[in-house]
């Protein structure tokens, strides 16, 4: 009895699945523009955002310049968001604050569109364009929007964003140290504490740096070594008084006497 009441269920659940793809079908072909925009809010508070957005995407065009066409856009922006299409909803969300400037929603739109944003923003190891423009889209939200309770909010996803880009240009710093490009890594690392001067990768670039003027005044031709471990000192006394008692210091202080050594040969 259980399996014939469990096999009844499932035809049911069967026969009242393909009714709504019916109905839906022929409400995809109808021309009651209404209709559609009311199933179309149904279907989107019930979740099923794909069918919204279809739906919305049928009765758009009828529905522009009309007192619909707000929350119409709203919704649309939403079903794109929902179904991670973060592009395209940052794109409809950006969209909706310039064409609805005085509406209600016009401040919530423009934060998700920075929102979408930071979504598309990918791991640090990948070009960070994305990250990029969503610092800046964050910050015009931050200035359009100065006393909105989302600014904290931006604030710590402006924070996020910035930590990806400062271990990239670490890990690029760091990668030129390997390759024994020692002038690049000097560049590298320099601009890594001048761009992120809170930087908590602080002690370890400072080693790095001592580490690299050093190997370049090794690898250097005579005539510019002494010239190169001056410099080298220079990143030695500058790491020792920041971090006397730093898990670095014998291999500083290495360098520190095979640079005095040669500076006064």
């Amino acid at each position: 009895m259980v399996k014939n009441g469990s096999k009844i269920v499932f035809f049911i659940s069967i026969i009242l699945i393909i009714s709504a793809c019916s109905d839906y079908q022929k409400l995809m072909k109808s021309q009651d523009y209404g209709e559609k925009y009311e199933m179309g809010v149904v279907y989107f508070n019930q979740g099923d955002y794909y069918r919204a957005l279809e739906l919305f995407e049928t009765v758009l065009p009828f529905y522009r310049g009309s007192d619909k066409a707000e929350d119409l856009n709203y919704y649309y922006s939403y079903c794109y968001y929902h179904q991670k299409d973060y592009e395209l909803a940052s794109h409809y969300f950006k969209r909706f604050a310039k064409n609805f400037p005085t509406s209600k929603y016009t401040e919530e739109c423009q934060f998700m569109s920075a929102y979408c944003k930071y979504l598309l923003s990918p791991s640090y190891s990948l070009d960070q364009t994305n990250t990029l423009d969503a610092i800046n889209e964050l910050q015009l939200f931050i200035d359009v929007y100065p006393r909105s309770e989302r600014i904290a909010e931006c604030n710590t996803l402006i924070d996020n964003l910035r930590g990806k880009l400062e271990k990239k240009a670490f890990e690029i710093a760091s990668l030129y140290l390997k390759m024994e490009n020692y002038n690049a890594a000097i560049t590298a690392f320099n601009n890594v504490m001048k761009d992120f001067p809170g930087t908590d990768y602080k002690e370890e670039i400072m080693f790095n740096l001592a580490k690299a003027y050093y190997l370049y005044a090794e690898n250097s031709i005579e005539e510019k070594k002494k010239e190169r471990h001056q410099s080298a000192l220079e990143a030695y006394d500058a790491f020792v008084t920041a971090y006397p008692d730093s898990q670095y210091i014998k291999q500083v202080n290495n360098f520190s006497k095979n640079s005095r050594r040669q500076v006064k040969n």
